[in-house]
């Protein structure tokens, strides 16, 4: 990338998984990034003073505000003084703060207030969270221009790259007919559902092609993370359901599909690596040379795909259901889910447990418009409250 290019950027979640390799693409590149202000939540403030230091942020934010005095005692040990924030409302702050492009790499529902203020903000959003998106799709949807939500998932950034191909007059849903979402199947890929019931967190976090922060590992090993991505597909390129379809790769080599109305298929390739679909958000719509580390084409290689078995991994199923009732469905999921996936990592509710319970509490849902920030909220806070209360005194 060129100095006329150079893009400032705000990271969210700098310390977690993406906003950690978001930050090796920006390091790699000088000429093309600089760090704007960084956020995280704040278990991590050595590390996030010293990427503070490092990249010579303005701004550096925690959600939890009595992280502050030791965030501000370690960035003086680096030397450096940038503006502090503390709590929900500064992690705001720096979603708003003047950038080009805001990385959005929080985990979970809490990345839904940053998502809306960047985007109300005018930025373009570069978004990991895709939570956000699931839980708020109808008040994103609303305040995103065309152009301004740049997918950062591997699967969602392919098929973005697949629709680039569509022709000169760029995408036109009317010229597809299906998306193909690859899944890599997890650890337990090939299993049924009985062979799953002794399976924990352990095993469920050794995931055999991607390496990932706890909470995604454990989605993937159960398709939830898939059942999302299912949804997020829906919202972000306007298809029916019944035009998204998931299949399984174990090779994670090609990351999504896009079969077009003429029978011709468009698939992207590169192996997995997330800082290729990073700095394609990061830097759209250009390139980064070097990004990830190429196909080697001298060599033999054997691709497979096969279908998904909804009987041992019923999670993408119940997704295309709850993204079908839309309105408040689909926060109760994530929020559900991610208070089984806790209590799972506890070794406080059974592998199997977690989807079922989701299932559940889906089910005595009572769907309402997802028309404000507060009824979404709300529906999160009922779908957390009544998952507790059904996976209280379950074990592994």
């Amino acid at each position: 990338m060129h100095e006329e290019t150079l893009r400032s950027v705000v990271v969210l979640g700098s310390t977690g998984s993406i906003g950690t390799q978001a930050l090796d693409v920006i390091a790699a590149n000088p000429g093309g990034f600089r760090v704007a202000a960084l956020a995280a939540g704040g278990g991590r403030v050595e590390l996030l003073a010293a990427q503070a230091a490092r990249f010579g942020a303005e701004a550096v934010a925690v959600a939890d505000a009595t992280a502050v005095p030791a965030l501000k005692d370690a960035l003086a040990a680096h030397g450096v003084a940038p503006t502090v924030l503390g709590g929900p409302e500064g992690v705001a702050e720096v979603a708003a703060w003047q950038c080009d492009v805001v990385l959005n790499g929080i985990t979970g529902a809490l990345g839904l207030t940053s998502t809306l203020v960047a985007l109300e903000a005018g930025r373009s959003l570069a978004l990991a969270n895709k939570e956000s998106l699931i839980i708020g799709g109808p008040l994103v949807k609303r305040l995103a221009r065309p152009g301004q939500l740049l997918p950062v998932d591997s699967e969602h950034s392919a098929v973005l790259q697949c629709l680039w191909a569509a022709g000169p007059e760029g995408y036109d849903p009317s010229s597809v007919k299906q998306l193909v979402i690859t899944a890599s199947g997890g650890p337990f890929r090939g299993m049924k559902r009985e062979e799953m019931a002794d399976v924990t967190p352990e095993m469920a976090l050794a995931h055999p092609t991607w390496s990932m922060g706890p909470y995604i590992t454990v989605n993937s090993a159960n398709l939830v993370n898939k059942g999302l991505e299912v949804i997020e597909a829906h919202l972000l390129y306007d298809l029916g359901f019944d035009r998204i379809e998931v299949v399984v790769h174990p090779q994670s080599i090609i990351h999504s599909m896009v079969e077009y109305v003429d029978g011709s298929t468009i698939a992207q390739a590169s192996p997995p690596d997330m800082r290729l679909p990073i700095a394609l958000a990061l830097s759209h719509p250009r390139r980064v040379p070097g990004a990830a580390r190429p196909i080697d084409w001298a060599k033999a290689h054997t691709w497979t795909f096969e279908p998904l078995d909804d009987l041992a991994f019923p999670a993408v199923a119940l997704a295309r259901h709850v993204g079908g009732e839309g309105g408040t469905a689909p926060a109760v999921y994530n929020a559900a889910n991610e208070v089984c996936l806790d209590a799972f990592l506890r070794r406080g509710l059974p592998f199997l447990a977690i989807v079922d319970t989701v299932a559940k509490v889906v089910e005595e849902h009572q769907v309402t418009p997802a028309d404000s920030v507060e009824e979404v909220l709300a529906a999160d806070a009922w779908a957390r409250a009544r998952a507790a209360e059904l996976t209280a005194g379950q074990s592994r």
